[in-house]
This record gives structure tokens, sequence and C-alpha cells, in this order.
């Protein structure tokens, strides 16, 4: 054996004599009346102190767990904040710009003091005739955006398909709205554009709504594409419309 390993293990040995020896001496004190009341205080304060630690540990863990809340809690408040931001500069064309009246004004900036005058009634002119309403298609909802096949809108957004919708009802209004007019005050133009509306109007067709790819390209920007042809197969899907087929058109009816 090595002198290093022999002079190790003579330092175990003393080290473990050393423990013994204070075990014993700390043993004898115990047993002095003097000392055993001190003892018993001290023990009494350590069984108190380690309920503390364990309070404090249970304090601990609680404490965590509402700090893990929060941050769960803060990234959840960013994502919505994001998310109403995002919402905010991305707001569709297509929805209506909603406007304070000025007739609406708040009570407290009126003077209390002062007399409130009561205007005249001016008799009001007589109500033009009532213009016949045009039925609209509706727009899609971000619900129905998502129920859409993803084979059937391919790279196609919300607020695309919402456009097109916007300029299918551009032409129907403006084919109705000819529809509607009086004979006598047509223009040549509306003249010819009559006749062929009522031309391409079928026993299928009678009572409903509908335009032809010819509307789309006079009343319109758009193109009658292989792209708006898949927005009209979403439309179908959507039952915004339906096609009546006959004499060569196919006639897009509003549902």
């Amino acid at each position: 054996m090595a002198s290093s390993d022999l002079e190790q293990l003579c330092s175990h040995i003393n080290e473990k004599i050393a423990n013994i020896k204070r075990t014993l001496s700390l043993r004898n004190c115990g047993q002095e009346p003097t000392l055993k009341t001190t003892l018993d205080k001290i023990g009494d304060e350590i069984i108190v102190v380690n309920e503390l630690l364990n309070k404090l540990e249970l304090e601990i863990q609680y404490q965590e767990q509402t700090n893990h809340s929060l941050k769960e809690l803060c990234e959840s408040l960013e994502e919505d904040y994001k998310d109403v931001e995002h919402l905010k500069e991305n707001i569709p064309p297509h929805l209506p710009q909603v406007t304070v009246s000025q007739n609406f004004a708040n009570v407290s900036d009126l003077d209390p003091e002062e007399p409130i005058k009561v205007e005249e009634t001016v008799p009001t002119k007589k109500p033009p005739k009532e213009q016949r309403s045009i039925k609209e298609m509706l727009f899609i909802t971000s619900d129905e955006f998502n129920g859409i096949p993803a084979y059937m809108k391919s790279r196609l957004t919300y607020c695309q398909i919402n456009d097109v919708i916007k300029e299918i009802n551009k032409a129907v209004v403006s084919k109705y709205k000819i529809l509607h007019q009086p004979k006598k005050s047509m223009s040549s133009v509306a003249r010819n554009l009559y006749h062929r509306f009522i031309d391409e109007e079928t026993k299928d067709t009678k009572g409903h709504y509908f335009i032809v790819e010819a509307d789309i390209k006079e009343f319109t920007a758009l193109k009658a594409d292989k792209r708006f042809h898949v927005i009209l197969n979403i439309l179908r899907h959507c039952r915004r419309l339906s096609e009546v087929r006959g004499g060569g058109l196919t006639r897009y009816v509003i549902t």
C-alpha cells in the first residue's frame, strides 16, 4: 500500500473517531439537568421553524404557479392585441363605414340656463315614389370561408372573394335599375341593354335576379377568367348563387 493511501485511511479513521467523541459529548450534555431544559426549548423551536419552512415552501409553490399563470395570460393578451391590430389594419373594404351623426349631441354640452328654442316645422316635400328593392348577394362570413375546402379556395383570401361579390352586386344593381326604369326615359344604349336582358330571361329565371358574363363585362372591371370561375364555384358551394343554362348562356341566379 502506498504511503499516500495509508495517510488518507488514517485521516478517515481519525475523522470518524472525532465524530463519535463529539456525539458522546453531546449525549452527556443532554443528561445534565441544567442543559436538558435548554435543549428541550431548542427542540421545540426547531419544530416551529420546521413548520414555518413547510408553510414557506407551500407559499413558494403557490407563487410559482401564479407566476406561470400570469405569464400565460400575458402571452394570450399579447396575441389578442396583435390580432386586434391586424384586424384594425386589414378591415375589409366592403364593410359599411360607420358615421356619427351630428344630431346626437351630448346633453351635457347644452347650457341648462339657456332656453330651448323650438324650431318651426317646415313642411316636408312629398316623398318620392318608392323604388323597387334589388336583391343583392350576401357577403361570405369568416365561418363560411373557413368551411370552404382547401382544394376549392386554393390561395384565395376572404377579402378577394367578398370583393368579387361586391362587383357582382354592382352588376346586378346596374342591370335591374335599367329594367325598372321607364322606357320613355331610356337612352339608346340603355334600351339596347334592356332588350338583351329581356331576351336572356327564361321560365326558370322568372321572379329571380340573375346576371350573365356579358353583364360582368358591361358593368364591372372584372375579367371572366379562370380565377373568376373558381370564385363562382365557391359561391355555388356557399349557396350564394345557382346556375341556369340554356340557349348557349349560363345565367348566375342570386339565391
